[in-house]
């Protein structure tokens, strides 16, 4: 019965597909900047190396820093991919990626107060960040351009 059990286990690991790599997130990687008036967001994120990508992200209003976070794309506890952050370098909280493709990616933790949902998506030279809780409700949105 166990052999059984064990080919069970292994026939539904291979029709889930391969387990998603933090290569197929590299469209992400670059320094990107979001302006509105003296108000601005910064984002940058390595490219994939080592099986993450690792960031941080700042945010002001004209010379003043107003949030930092460290934040990196890396297998989870579960060996599953996550969005890790530690907003003002504080404990980690991790996001299981749900959704992706080959320009965006879409990370939930709905244990989390706020945000519970981060989703980010490419077109061209413009990346957009939205969080929101995990119903879609209180988004808020980055428009960033490459720098």
């Amino acid at each position: 019965m166990t052999a059984w059990l064990t080919l069970g286990a292994a026939i539904l690991l291979a029709a889930a597909g391969p387990a998603t790599r933090a290569d197929e997130l590299g469209w992400l990687a670059g320094d990107w900047v979001s302006e509105d008036g003296e108000r601005w967001t910064e984002e940058s994120w390595a490219a994939p190396r080592g099986g993450m990508m690792i960031g941080h992200s700042r945010s002001g209003r004209g010379e003043q820093l107003r949030a930092y976070e460290f934040i990196r794309i890396a297998p989870g506890a579960d060996g599953a991919l996550a969005y890790i952050a530690m907003p003002q370098g504080g404990a980690p909280v991790a996001f299981a990626l749900v959704r992706h493709d080959g320009s965006s990616a879409t990370f939930e933790n709905r244990a989390h107060d706020y945000p519970q949902r981060i989703a980010y998506a490419r077109s061209g030279e413009t990346l957009t960040a939205t969080i929101s809780l995990i119903d879609g409700s209180k988004p808020m949105r980055w428009t960033f351009r490459r720098r």
